[in-house]
């Protein structure tokens, strides 16, 4: 047993010498990094193959839509399971399927002509197992390590994902060049290996109830999160900001129309917001968040939204670039300090329920944002439409302090003298 240091003496929970070295730590991270760097190659791939198929802003759209419907109808479903059964189970469980997945769009691609309804009920399929995998891995990491080093874990989590999103993008594009099937083989190579890891980290002994499912139990997590403002207000606007100023499903016509560079060039555009968002998270992981946490989200959502802006305006490459940077190293403060905020008060017993809310609620802002995002520029064009979106997310923004004080005026995101749940 470690002992406790000089001013820690309130701890009642033993203290490891970090909880970054711990086996399952190490096992959850590195799959994370196989998962996240396998679906961003995916992500790269699809959406150049539907771009380059279609020419149409609308099928870019319907890729996001497609992997946010599964979502809408499993939420209350996916947060039961999460709580009910092992966690790191059901990620595997969902990373084979997403390996599964990957196998079919390889066939797909290698059989021309591309059936873009094949294409979309695969992505279909990836949705579904991601409604289940997203409440189960937020879960599982809160279940890891003692509450007061959430924080900690939870930014070197960020940064490992955003690493992965600098790799994963530029790497799909690279792999690309050499045939459209290629990237679809390496990813699924990628998810079965990070499937096998999940399944190797040990049973976490957790707080479930043994008692039969009611009814009532499918919404809870909903009625818990309306119930704790900071975590509705957090969510909420995550939400809404992304909804607007996400521009994700865009970049494939960015790349090839405005910037004029290929597979390639779009996926280093796509890795440009991690490679921000990495150095950020990364910080916060040894320098974590301490004071004034609502404020510092607030304004963190406010520059999202002015360099959304600027990326609509831009037609350079390198100018381009700049402001994706901005995206990420604002998007990832805001990443983590909700994330925190959701797993650090939220009960154990609830974590799986609260996060399935919450990945609905990401869901929403990433996928339909896509949707969104692609339905407007088929209305209004590609820059109305990203500047547009950045706008509204500054507005949200200032919508938001006011809506929810208690989250602006958030001052630690766990309180000194808490233990781990």
């Amino acid at each position: 047993m470690a002992t406790a240091l000089p001013g820690e003496n309130d701890l009642t929970i033993p203290k490891p010498k970090s909880p970054l070295l711990e086996r399952d730590v190490l096992l959850y991270l590195v799959a994370r990094f196989l998962w996240v760097l396998s679906n961003q190659m995916s992500t790269v791939a699809v959406g150049w193959l539907v771009y380059d198929v279609t020419n149409s802003a609308m099928a870019l759209g319907l890729v996001g839509l497609a992997a946010f419907a599964p979502k809408l109808f499993l939420v209350f479903v996916s947060g039961i399971v999460a709580d009910r059964f092992q966690r790191n189970l059901i990620l595997a469980g969902c990373l084979a399927i997403n390996g599964a997945v990957s196998v079919g769009l390889l066939f797909t691609v290698i059989s021309p002509p591309v059936q873009m309804s094949i294409v979309y009920t695969l992505l279909i399929i990836l949705g579904v197992a991601k409604s289940f995998a997203v409440p189960a891995a937020q879960a599982l990491v809160a279940s890891l390590v003692p509450r007061q080093h959430f924080s900690r874990v939870v930014g070197l989590a960020s940064s490992v994902t955003k690493f992965a999103a600098i790799t994963g993008p530029a790497l799909g594009g690279l792999l690309y060049l050499g045939g459209s099937w290629v990237p679809f083989a390496c990813t699924a190579t990628g998810f079965l290996v990070a499937a096998v890891m999940n399944f190797m980290i040990r049973r976490q002994p957790l707080e479930r109830s043994k008692e039969p499912v009611r009814l009532s139990d499918a919404f809870a997590g909903l009625v818990f999160v309306w119930q704790q403002k900071p975590i509705l207000g957090a969510i909420s606007l995550d939400l809404f900001s992304v909804l607007f100023g996400g521009a994700t499903a865009l970049m494939p016509i960015i790349a090839r129309d405005v910037l004029h560079v290929g597979p390639l060039g779009l996926g280093v555009l796509q890795s440009a917001p991690a490679v921000g968002a990495m150095v950020v998270g990364l910080t916060l992981a040894y320098v974590p968040i301490q004071r004034h946490a609502g404020r510092k989200l607030f304004i963190a959502t406010a520059i999202f939204g002015l360099a959304t802006i600027g990326l609509g305006l831009s037609s350079y490459v390198y100018l381009t670039l700049l402001f994706l940077l901005l995206i990420g190293a604002s998007d990832v403060v805001s990443v983590v300090i909700r994330h925190t905020l959701v797993q650090g008060d939220t009960p154990d017993a609830m974590r799986g329920r609260v996060s399935a809310v919450n990945s609905l609620f990401i869901g929403a802002s990433n996928e339909l944002g896509e949707f969104e995002s692609g339905a407007t520029a088929a209305l209004f064009g590609l820059v109305p439409a990203i500047v547009l979106g950045g706008a509204g997310t500054i507005a949200v923004a200032g919508l938001w302090a006011f809506l929810f004080p208690q989250l602006r005026q958030r001052d630690y995101l766990v309180e000194p003298g808490e233990n781990g749940a």
